[in-house]
Protein backbone atom coordinates (compact mmCIF):
# COMPACT_ATOMS: atom_id res chain seq x y z
CA UNK A 1 0.00 0.00 0.00
CA UNK A 2 1.67 3.24 -0.90
CA UNK A 3 1.58 6.64 0.37
CA UNK A 4 1.75 9.19 -2.02
CA UNK A 5 1.76 13.13 -2.08
CA UNK A 6 0.94 14.96 -4.89
CA UNK A 7 1.99 18.24 -5.53
CA UNK A 8 0.64 20.58 -8.02
CA UNK A 9 -0.02 24.70 -7.68
CA UNK A 10 -3.62 24.44 -9.57
CA UNK A 11 -5.67 23.84 -6.80
CA UNK A 12 -8.28 21.93 -9.26
CA UNK A 13 -5.96 20.23 -11.01
CA UNK A 14 -4.74 18.95 -7.21
CA UNK A 15 -8.20 18.27 -5.92
CA UNK A 16 -8.96 15.87 -9.61
CA UNK A 17 -5.05 14.04 -8.98
CA UNK A 18 -6.27 13.17 -5.42
CA UNK A 19 -9.58 12.17 -5.86
CA UNK A 20 -7.85 9.43 -8.66
CA UNK A 21 -5.40 8.32 -6.45
CA UNK A 22 -7.63 7.88 -3.56
CA UNK A 23 -9.42 5.33 -5.63
CA UNK A 24 -6.30 3.43 -6.60
CA UNK A 25 -6.75 0.41 -3.63
CA UNK A 26 -2.68 0.32 -4.01
CA UNK A 27 -2.69 3.86 -2.35
CA UNK A 28 -3.06 3.92 1.44
CA UNK A 29 -2.87 7.66 1.84
CA UNK A 30 -2.96 10.38 -0.53
CA UNK A 31 -1.83 14.06 0.67
CA UNK A 32 -1.71 17.33 -1.48
CA UNK A 33 0.83 20.22 -1.49
CA UNK A 34 0.18 23.08 -3.31
CA UNK A 35 3.56 24.81 -3.73
CA UNK A 36 7.30 23.15 -4.18
CA UNK A 37 8.53 24.66 -0.51
CA UNK A 38 5.23 22.36 1.18
CA UNK A 39 6.24 19.66 -0.87
CA UNK A 40 9.85 19.71 0.47
CA UNK A 41 9.06 20.12 4.03
CA UNK A 42 6.78 17.39 3.88
CA UNK A 43 9.04 15.35 2.07
CA UNK A 44 11.91 16.04 5.03
CA UNK A 45 9.37 14.99 7.95
CA UNK A 46 9.04 12.26 6.32
CA UNK A 47 12.67 11.03 5.43
CA UNK A 48 13.58 12.18 9.24
CA UNK A 49 10.29 9.47 10.21
CA UNK A 50 11.84 6.75 8.31
CA UNK A 51 9.93 4.58 6.24
CA UNK A 52 7.96 2.92 8.96
CA UNK A 53 6.90 6.77 10.05
CA UNK A 54 3.09 8.57 10.14
CA UNK A 55 4.47 10.97 7.73
CA UNK A 56 6.71 8.19 5.41
CA UNK A 57 6.36 9.45 1.64
CA UNK A 58 6.98 6.38 -0.91
CA UNK A 59 6.36 8.35 -4.06
CA UNK A 60 6.11 12.11 -5.22
CA UNK A 61 3.85 12.69 -8.07
CA UNK A 62 5.32 16.52 -9.45
CA UNK A 63 3.52 18.60 -11.57
CA UNK A 64 6.42 20.40 -13.29
CA UNK A 65 5.50 24.53 -14.10
CA UNK A 66 4.83 25.29 -10.56
CA UNK A 67 5.07 28.88 -9.52
CA UNK A 68 9.40 29.54 -7.57
CA UNK A 69 10.91 25.84 -7.91
CA UNK A 70 9.90 23.91 -10.64
CA UNK A 71 8.72 19.72 -10.24
CA UNK A 72 12.69 19.33 -11.89
CA UNK A 73 14.05 21.42 -9.36
CA UNK A 74 12.69 19.25 -6.22
CA UNK A 75 13.14 16.21 -8.23
CA UNK A 76 17.33 17.31 -8.39
CA UNK A 77 16.97 18.23 -4.73
CA UNK A 78 15.43 14.79 -3.80
CA UNK A 79 18.22 12.84 -5.69
CA UNK A 80 20.45 14.33 -3.15
CA UNK A 81 19.26 12.07 -0.44
CA UNK A 82 19.93 8.25 1.02
CA UNK A 83 16.43 6.92 0.17
CA UNK A 84 14.53 9.42 -1.56
CA UNK A 85 10.72 8.65 -2.47
CA UNK A 86 10.04 7.49 -6.00
CA UNK A 87 9.16 10.09 -8.20
CA UNK A 88 6.10 10.60 -11.11
CA UNK A 89 6.08 13.68 -13.09
CA UNK A 90 2.89 14.39 -14.37
CA UNK A 91 2.54 17.46 -16.69
CA UNK A 92 0.37 18.76 -19.60
CA UNK A 93 4.19 19.24 -21.37
CA UNK A 94 5.64 16.54 -23.73
CA UNK A 95 8.85 18.15 -23.79
CA UNK A 96 10.75 17.31 -20.68
CA UNK A 97 10.52 13.69 -20.43
CA UNK A 98 14.53 13.42 -21.52
CA UNK A 99 14.99 15.48 -18.17
CA UNK A 100 12.67 13.06 -16.48
CA UNK A 101 14.87 9.81 -17.46
CA UNK A 102 17.84 11.96 -16.53
CA UNK A 103 16.29 12.21 -13.10
CA UNK A 104 15.01 8.56 -12.94
CA UNK A 105 11.14 9.29 -12.49
CA UNK A 106 9.28 6.18 -12.79
CA UNK A 107 7.10 7.32 -15.25
CA UNK A 108 5.93 10.50 -16.98
CA UNK A 109 2.04 11.35 -17.05
CA UNK A 110 0.57 13.93 -19.52
CA UNK A 111 -2.64 15.85 -18.49
CA UNK A 112 -5.56 15.19 -18.42
CA UNK A 113 -4.69 12.77 -16.29
CA UNK A 114 -6.27 9.86 -18.04
CA UNK A 115 -7.60 6.84 -14.98
CA UNK A 116 -6.52 3.99 -16.75
CA UNK A 117 -2.86 5.88 -17.52
CA UNK A 118 -2.89 7.12 -13.88
CA UNK A 119 -3.35 3.26 -13.19
CA UNK A 120 -0.28 2.37 -14.92
CA UNK A 121 1.80 4.70 -13.23
CA UNK A 122 0.55 3.79 -9.48
CA UNK A 123 1.33 -0.04 -11.02
CA UNK A 124 4.83 0.92 -12.30
CA UNK A 125 5.35 2.45 -8.49
CA UNK A 126 3.80 -0.08 -6.97
CA UNK A 127 6.31 -2.92 -8.30
CA UNK A 128 9.24 -0.61 -7.44
CA UNK A 129 8.17 -0.08 -4.01
CA UNK A 130 7.89 -3.45 -2.98
CA UNK A 131 11.07 -5.37 -1.14
CA UNK A 132 13.21 -6.70 -3.84
CA UNK A 133 14.02 -10.06 -3.22
CA UNK A 134 17.83 -11.22 -1.91
CA UNK A 135 20.40 -10.82 -4.34
CA UNK A 136 17.80 -8.83 -7.02
CA UNK A 137 18.14 -5.36 -8.05
CA UNK A 138 17.08 -2.55 -5.89
CA UNK A 139 14.45 -0.22 -7.04
CA UNK A 140 16.66 2.55 -7.77
CA UNK A 141 18.64 0.85 -10.18
CA UNK A 142 15.67 -0.88 -11.95
CA UNK A 143 14.22 2.92 -12.58
CA UNK A 144 17.24 4.00 -14.27
CA UNK A 145 17.44 0.82 -16.70
CA UNK A 146 14.13 2.39 -18.59
CA UNK A 147 13.79 5.13 -20.62
CA UNK A 148 10.94 7.43 -21.95
CA UNK A 149 9.17 6.90 -25.26
CA UNK A 150 6.83 8.77 -26.92
CA UNK A 151 3.65 6.63 -28.55
CA UNK A 152 0.57 8.45 -29.82
CA UNK A 153 1.10 11.30 -27.24
CA UNK A 154 1.48 8.58 -24.30
CA UNK A 155 5.08 8.63 -22.48
CA UNK A 156 6.19 4.78 -22.15
CA UNK A 157 9.41 3.86 -20.41
CA UNK A 158 11.14 0.97 -22.40
CA UNK A 159 13.72 -1.33 -20.61
CA UNK A 160 17.11 -0.58 -21.60
CA UNK A 161 17.70 -4.80 -21.76
CA UNK A 162 14.83 -4.86 -24.74
CA UNK A 163 17.29 -2.59 -27.16
CA UNK A 164 19.09 -4.67 -29.26
CA UNK A 165 20.65 -1.34 -31.20
CA UNK A 166 20.43 2.34 -31.54
CA UNK A 167 20.70 4.34 -34.67
CA UNK A 168 22.06 8.05 -34.61
CA UNK A 169 19.38 10.07 -36.53
CA UNK A 170 20.97 13.66 -35.73
CA UNK A 171 19.93 15.03 -32.82
CA UNK A 172 18.08 12.09 -31.94
CA UNK A 173 18.28 8.46 -31.43
CA UNK A 174 16.06 5.28 -33.00
CA UNK A 175 15.68 2.33 -30.44
CA UNK A 176 15.49 -1.07 -32.05
CA UNK A 177 13.48 -3.47 -29.97
CA UNK A 178 11.95 -7.19 -31.29
CA UNK A 179 8.59 -5.34 -30.55
CA UNK A 180 9.30 -2.29 -33.10
CA UNK A 181 11.73 1.31 -32.95
CA UNK A 182 11.44 4.31 -31.11
CA UNK A 183 12.74 7.88 -31.91
CA UNK A 184 14.37 9.91 -28.84
CA UNK A 185 15.51 13.40 -28.57
CA UNK A 186 18.87 11.60 -27.17
CA UNK A 187 22.35 12.16 -29.07
CA UNK A 188 24.04 8.89 -29.84
CA UNK A 189 27.38 9.61 -28.22
CA UNK A 190 25.02 10.51 -24.95
CA UNK A 191 23.69 7.43 -24.68
CA UNK A 192 26.94 5.54 -25.54
CA UNK A 193 28.36 7.30 -22.26
CA UNK A 194 24.96 6.10 -20.15
CA UNK A 195 24.58 2.78 -21.42
CA UNK A 196 28.77 1.55 -21.73
CA UNK A 197 27.93 -0.22 -18.08
CA UNK A 198 25.02 -1.79 -19.39
CA UNK A 199 26.78 -3.78 -22.42
CA UNK A 200 26.52 -1.07 -25.42
CA UNK A 201 29.42 -1.06 -27.56
CA UNK A 202 29.81 1.68 -30.45
CA UNK A 203 30.72 -0.20 -33.53
CA UNK A 204 30.04 2.74 -36.25
CA UNK A 205 29.42 6.73 -36.33
CA UNK A 206 25.67 5.50 -36.67
CA UNK A 207 25.63 2.90 -34.59
CA UNK A 208 25.36 1.61 -30.98
CA UNK A 209 24.56 -2.39 -29.95
CA UNK A 210 24.17 -3.98 -26.97
CA UNK A 211 27.17 -7.10 -27.22
CA UNK A 212 24.76 -9.46 -25.90
CA UNK A 213 22.62 -8.96 -28.63
CA UNK A 214 25.64 -9.67 -31.39
CA UNK A 215 24.09 -13.35 -33.04
CA UNK A 216 27.01 -13.18 -35.98
CA UNK A 217 30.40 -11.29 -36.56
CA UNK A 218 31.22 -11.30 -40.14
CA UNK A 219 34.69 -10.12 -41.95
CA UNK A 220 34.17 -10.41 -45.96
CA UNK A 221 37.08 -8.74 -48.08
CA UNK A 222 38.33 -6.29 -45.61
CA UNK A 223 34.65 -6.06 -44.34
CA UNK A 224 33.34 -6.28 -40.73
CA UNK A 225 29.85 -6.55 -40.31
CA UNK A 226 27.53 -7.74 -36.88
CA UNK A 227 24.30 -9.50 -37.36
CA UNK A 228 21.73 -8.08 -34.30
CA UNK A 229 18.11 -10.18 -35.16
CA UNK A 230 17.36 -9.64 -38.64
CA UNK A 231 19.52 -6.43 -39.21
CA UNK A 232 23.23 -7.01 -40.39
CA UNK A 233 25.21 -3.26 -39.27
CA UNK A 234 28.48 -2.48 -40.91
CA UNK A 235 31.48 -1.95 -37.92
CA UNK A 236 33.83 0.91 -39.15
CA UNK A 237 37.49 -0.41 -39.22
CA UNK A 238 38.68 1.52 -35.68
CA UNK A 239 36.11 0.09 -33.54
CA UNK A 240 36.36 -4.10 -35.36
CA UNK A 241 39.47 -4.72 -33.45
CA UNK A 242 37.72 -3.19 -30.36
CA UNK A 243 34.75 -5.05 -30.80
CA UNK A 244 36.04 -8.31 -31.53
CA UNK A 245 38.01 -8.58 -28.28
CA UNK A 246 34.79 -7.61 -26.22
CA UNK A 247 33.48 -10.36 -28.02
CA UNK A 248 35.96 -12.70 -26.92
CA UNK A 249 35.95 -11.56 -23.42
CA UNK A 250 31.87 -11.63 -23.26
CA UNK A 251 32.00 -15.20 -24.86
CA UNK A 252 34.53 -16.39 -21.87
CA UNK A 253 32.64 -14.76 -19.47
Amino acid sequence: MLRVLAVDDEAPALEELLYLLRSDPRVRTAEGATDATEALRRIGLALEAGPDGEDAVDVVFLDIHMAGLTGLDVARLLAGFAEPPLVVFVTAHEGFAVQAFDLKAVDYVLKPVRRERLAEAVRRVSDLARPAPAGTATATATVADQIPVELGGVTRFVPVDEIAYVEARGDYARLHTAEGSHLVRIPLSTLEERWAERGFVRIHRSHLVALGRIDELRLDRGATTVRVGSAELSVSRRHARQLRDLLMRHVRS
